[in-house]
């Protein structure tokens, strides 16, 4: 595709509509495990058929597509898994792409943007995952796996020097809170998320062996109650799922129950003012669209309304190397 001059001829615009196709391909790979049943194997499709539950004449079709796309090898009618399916895409194994699951619920969500485009707002209903996986565990492996990588360079970036404790709203999987107490180890951190989400959070705090370091709260952001106390409070990946009234109700409760000196961070993407750059959050304004009641992207000015009118006198705005910036306001 044409980046340069966002000029697109006809043949890129055929291929860009049917790009969805080996989307797909991979995406009904990974529900139905075939990755992980070839592990280690070479098996023929009618092997493979028996062993997924499925047709043996269309798993047979959906392995030679997936040999073209480069995630198979096929030799004398026998498949194997290529490398990058090997290392990301089998269950159990230490780079494994568990977060996909959650792109398998995308799929049903983004196929109602154009009811959400007339409606203003979600209109799809989630589904039960086929796979036995709910859509929160999806969606938190699929946070998790990209959040440890990107936290850690976020640690680097943030002065957490004089921070003893935090407060990780929409903590998740604390995968921000683990990485920030490995920066500097005299950090004590609260995760605040909702009920049926800490649970999950706990399993992970209890992998890393930081139960002693994290305090696990449930509640709702929007309306229950964070104490105070906190250095810095972080809200990554938070503000893109709330209106901006929303928002600017949350940052205020943060500001009061931040201490003298202590520091806001929102981390998610940042608009320009026309809403078109960076491209990721203009296609991430519409997955809101499609899978919140009022969520969006914001804009640098945005934010800031809602820091200022908080109380906070001193902005900064860091970028990073994956999408989305940091803004981070600090409390006199």
């Amino acid at each position: 595709m044409n980046t340069q001059n966002n000029y697109l001829k006809p043949e890129e615009i055929r291929s860009l509509a049917n790009s969805f196709q080996q989307s797909r391909i991979l995406l009904t790979a990974v529900e139905l495990d075939l990755f992980t049943v070839l592990d280690k194997h070479i098996m023929p499709s009618k092997e493979v058929a028996v062993k997924i539950n499925a047709d043996e004449r269309a798993t047979d079709r959906l392995m030679n597509a997936l040999a073209a796309l480069g995630f198979l090898r096929k030799v004398h009618g026998k498949f194997y898994n290529c490398e990058n399916a090997s290392n990301y895409l089998v269950k159990g194994k230490p780079e494994f792409m568990g977060g996909l699951y959650h792109s398998l619920g995308l799929w049903d969500t983004w196929s109602s943007l154009t009811e959400s485009v007339k409606a203003g707002t979600s209109v799809a209903e989630r589904q039960p995952s086929s796979t036995g996986i709910s859509w929160s565990e999806a969606f938190i492996a699929a946070m998790h796996y990209r959040g440890i990588k990107e936290a850690k360079i976020i640690s680097m970036m943030l002065d957490l020097s004089n921070v003893n404790r935090m407060l990780d709203v929409g903590g998740g999987s604390a995968a921000f809170s683990m990485e920030f107490i490995k920066a500097n180890t005299n950090i004590k951190a609260v995760v605040f998320d909702l009920p049926h989400i800490i649970p999950i959070t706990k399993k992970y705090v209890d992998d890393e062996k930081l139960s002693d370091k994290i305090e696990l709260i449930e509640g709702d952001y929007l309306t229950d109650n964070f104490g105070n106390g906190y250095d810095l409070i972080l809200l990554s990946a938070i503000v893109h799922i709330n209106s901006f009234e929303e928002n600017k109700m949350l940052i205020k409760k943060c500001y009061n129950s931040l201490n003298a000196n202590g520091q806001i961070v929102i981390k998610d993407w940042i608009m320009n003012e026309e809403r078109t750059e960076p491209a990721g959050g203009a296609f991430f304004a519409l997955n809101m669209l499609v899978g919140t009641e009022k969520g969006d992207t914001y804009t640098e000015l945005e934010m800031k309304d809602w820091l200022i009118n908080a109380g906070i006198k001193k902005i900064e705005r860091k970028d990073t190397s994956f999408g989305s910036s940091l803004m981070i306001g600090y409390k006199e």
